[in-house]
């Protein structure tokens, strides 16, 4: 069940994203488009999509843009996942090359339909990257693969530069806004990662504003150090539309400063913390300092 509230409050004037438009931003619409690609900038409604695609980067989203889980706070299209795509990660790489990017960012919906969760996708779009932009660096935001340590191998394999797994939340709230993910799971995945490959940084993040206190978010952040993970994120949640869950408050940008200054007291290498803040935000910088 979602949490429903009879109003949801103010959202602050300072808080404004700049415009999806300008000549980079049409040209990498028009690419995409092209390509037959899906980016999560679009798919899931980011706030960032016009001052990103005017830098010229983008988070690609592989697998379709149907995901098998309904997480409350998520705007991509749920159901019947599509067909597997084997020649996707051949577009992608297409689309890194024709940005001359430096620094690419995958990621996927949830393929709870695939023994795998899709990790053969991530490798195969790891290795087309690297083969037709030789000195790109690769991030990868995995989804948990249902906990499979096999199909974090087959993406670790692939030796990504960032593996990035979102906890997105506070454990309290996980039925509420992870629905089919385990908060525990998350971290056992993050850990394993390291484990497996411990010169490649982990990542991870999450939103604020839907309910979480102080404390319980610090206790995330400790677990997430216990758990070797050095990149951490904080942004706010922003309602994708009413059929989401709703804002429980507007986190002050003082906060967000002091949550960047506790985690990287905490021993995290780099802290991206604010309200337009998300995952891949600025994710080129938060690699550079590895």
């Amino acid at each position: 069940m979602l949490v429903t509230i009879s109003s949801q409050p103010e959202r602050p004037k300072w808080l404004r994203a700049p415009a999806p438009v300008g000549d980079n931003y049409r040209e990498l619409k028009e690419l995409v488009t092209r390509l037959k690609l899906h980016t999560v900038c679009e798919s899931a409604a980011c706030p960032n999509v016009g001052e990103c695609w005017n830098r010229r980067t983008a988070t690609f989203m592989i697998l379709g843009n149907v995901c098998t889980r309904r997480c409350g706070f998520c705007a991509v299209q749920k159901g019947a996942p599509l067909t597997v795509d084997y020649d996707e990660p051949r577009r992608v790489a297409e689309a890194c090359a024709a940005l001359g990017l430096r620094y690419a960012v995958v990621t996927s919906v949830n393929r709870d339909d695939r023994k795998d969760g899709g990790a053969e996708l991530f490798a195969l779009t790891i290795n087309a990257i690297r083969e037709r932009v030789p000195g790109c660096k690769v991030e990868v935001l995995v989804p948990d693969f249902q906990g499979s340590h096999k199909a974090m191998d087959i993406v670790m394999d692939a030796e990504p530069d960032v593996l990035n797994h979102n906890t997105e939340t506070v454990p309290r709230l996980y039925r509420q806004v992870r629905l089919g993910a385990q908060y525990n799971r998350s971290l056992e995945m993050l850990r394993y990662a390291s484990h497996v490959r411990p010169y490649i940084p982990t990542k991870s993040g999450l939103m604020l504003g839907i309910g979480e206190t102080p404390e319980e978010v610090l206790q995330v952040m400790h677990d997430l150090r216990d758990h070797n993970v050095g990149i951490l994120t904080f942004g706010q949640y922003l309602r994708p539309s009413p059929k989401h869950l709703p804002i429980i408050r507007y986190v002050p940008m003082r906060e967000f400063l002091e949550l960047k200054e506790e985690g990287l007291r905490m021993g995290f290498t780099h802290v991206e913390a604010g309200p337009l803040v998300r995952s891949s935000y600025h994710a080129d910088e938060s690699a550079h300092r590895q």
